[in-house]
């Protein structure tokens, strides 16, 4: 099952310093400019509602890391408004309502391999 396909359009200035704390946030186009630096800018081509079972995969371009946690408001915000705080933590429990916990990965790798066009994912376990 594909839960979410979105594809990158914008990187704020500000994402590659949180993303090096292990956060990602992404914001559908046309976020005003004060969330824009912080957030990966992105268009949705394809969102369930279905809330991602603990498993299933983010695929950001070549990496991948596996949902740990879902927060009880994170896939609302995901369908209503394109945003969620993704968090490369690996927590088993989402600390904030509005996060996904992913397993930990190289975000510094992570970062080099996104830009314009990239293709975000989560898919079913």
């Amino acid at each position: 099952m594909n839960y979410y396909r979105t594809v990158i359009s914008s990187i704020g200035e500000e994402v590659q310093s949180l993303l090096e704390g292990g956060v990602l946030i992404l914001y559908a186009d046309g976020a005003p400019p004060e969330l824009a630096e912080v957030s990966v800018l992105h268009r949705v081509q394809e969102a369930s509602r279905d809330v991602p079972r603990i498993g299933s995969v983010l695929r950001i371009g070549e990496d991948s890391a596996v949902v740990t946690a879902v927060g009880s408001s994170a896939w609302n915000k995901v369908s209503e408004l394109g945003h969620v705080v993704i968090n490369f933590n690996g927590s088993q429990t989402a600390e904030r309502p509005g996060e996904i916990c992913v397993s930990e990965i190289d975000c510094g790798r992570l970062f080099d391999c996104m830009k314009s066009g990239t293709v975000i994912e989560i898919l079913g376990a």
